[in-house]
């Protein structure tokens, strides 16, 4: 995985517990399907718009079509 630092270098990430905080500050999110806002993965409600129909942001890493 690639770390994205301040000044938009990427650099990769070689330590594997370091990796785990990453990817869980990351990923670890839910996305509201109303208005694609980042949410906490423990919201009811979206932070926006408050809709309820809220999803857990994908997972996979590097993987675009």
């Amino acid at each position: 995985m690639l770390a994205q630092h301040a000044l938009g270098v990427r650099m990769p990430i070689t330590d594997p517990a370091l990796l785990k905080i990453v990817e869980s500050r990351i990923l670890n999110k839910k996305v509201c399907r109303r208005c694609g806002a980042l949410n906490p993965p423990e919201a009811e409600k979206c932070r926006r718009c408050r809709s309820r129909n809220l999803r857990p942001k994908r997972k996979r890493i590097g993987v675009k079509k």
